[in-house]
């Protein structure tokens, strides 16, 4: 059969990304340095077996699509209102501060304007699923408020950014059309998320009592609705599947969906992360170490000190944790960096700069993250006690 070569294919990716993750861990490491290499191993650019690609890709775009619809899911502005009020201001003000930046520096190093923005918000975002796993992993540090921040102000930072995102795509021209268009799109595509938010709760509220169908519709609904926002609309299809899961995070049903849908999400996650690793060309990264320089001062003056800062001012009780938590840029910055560079508007080295930084960052975040710093402990012990959590927790 034409299949059963890609179908081997997959599962031996799997499984060495498992073998992988797990040697990773027993070095004390997140596990998804071990994806990342598994990656670099199977690239075209390593020696040795080819993995295909554009197969994996696909697997990977639909865990990038479920990624970002758990984290639209999980969006409750009203609890973040009553537990850490001052997150409501402290993210958006650090996604716009870090934006600018990161933009100013980009443009005096001769990116154009448009372009120079769009590299400075995808630095100035975090990775959702690597905030969730540092407050999951069973070697965390964390306290409770400490996590409950951490994740809200990721949560926020995706809201933010995704409305950032949105504008300047229509305007970089990464989709060819005309900003006018773009801008349209948009508009239309929020008009029939609105209709799905009345309709799809219901749906699901309907089918609760037939756990089949109920899993079904909930994937099916982040899928549909990021495809239609993509073909339909002109949306980036990770853009698209975050709103879809605004659509039903406010919804009585919404914590059951998340619930069915983190086994898929996390075993689609670890293609997402090989992919990510398939893609890091040494050849050009060699070329681009001056640009991996520069988004690495960015990553500390320019988001993880007005990060603490702003913690500080939020009065969050271990803003230096908080801070260097959110330190890693990942699967947004991902999809930003790739639409730009499939439009041509990056160069090669630029880009693998980028996808770098994706690795170095994460790596060093989770890491950092669990150190026993100064004042990171005040008023409380290592929280412990809550599982492993998901797959791909470091």
């Amino acid at each position: 059969m034409e299949t059963s070569l890609p179908i081997l294919e997959l599962g031996g990716v799997l499984l060495a990304a498992a073998v992988a993750g797990w040697v990773a861990r027993k070095l004390t490491l997140p596990a998804v340095i071990g994806y990342l290499v598994v990656g670099l191993a199977v690239s075209p650019f390593t020696p040795g077996y080819v993995a295909d690609r554009e197969q994996i890709q696909l697997l990977a775009d639909v865990g990038v699509v479920l990624l970002l619809f758990e984290v639209g899911i999980e969006l409750d502005v009203g609890r973040l209102r009553r537990e850490h009020r001052g997150l409501l201001l402290a993210s958006p003000v650090q996604i716009i501060v870090s934006t600018g930046v990161g933009t100013a520096v980009f443009a005096a190093l001769g990116i154009t304007l448009e372009v120079a923005a769009v590299l400075g918000l995808a630095v100035a975002m975090s990775s959702s699923v690597v905030i969730v796993n540092i407050t999951r992993s069973a070697r965390r540090t964390t306290d409770k408020p400490t996590e409950t921040a951490l994740v809200g102000w990721s949560l926020l930072q995706d809201l933010t950014g995704v409305i950032v995102a949105a504008v300047l795509l229509a305007f970089v021209g990464a989709d060819a059309r005309p900003p006018g268009e773009a801008l349209l799109g948009l508009v239309l595509f929020a008009g029939a998320a609105v209709l799905a938010a009345r309709l799809l709760p219901r749906v699901l509220h309907a089918l609760r009592p037939y756990p089949d169908l109920f899993l079904i519709v909930s994937i099916a609904g982040g899928l549909v609705g990021a495809g239609v926002g993509a073909v339909m609309f002109g949306v980036p299809l990770a853009l698209a599947g975050f709103v879809a899961g605004l659509v039903i995070s406010d919804t009585p049903d919404s914590a059951e969906v998340r619930r069915r849908l983190l086994p898929f999400r996390d075993v689609f996650a670890v293609l997402f992360f090989v992919v990510v690793g398939t893609l890091l060309d040494p050849a050009s990264l060699s070329g681009g170490l001056g640009w991996l320089l520069v988004i690495g001062l960015l990553l500390v003056l320019g988001k993880t000190l007005p990060a603490w800062l702003l913690a500080r001012a939020a009065g969050v009780s271990r803003p230096g944790q908080v801070a260097v938590g959110l330190s890693q840029i990942g699967e947004f910055s991902f999809v930003l960096a790739s639409l730009l560079f499939a439009a041509g508007l990056i160069e090669a080295e630029l880009h693998a700069a980028l996808l770098a930084a994706v690795a170095l960052s994460i790596a060093v975040s989770a890491v950092a993250a669990r150190l026993p710093m100064p004042g990171w402990t005040r008023g409380g012990t290592p929280a412990g006690g809550a599982g492993p959590g998901p797959v791909i927790n470091g």
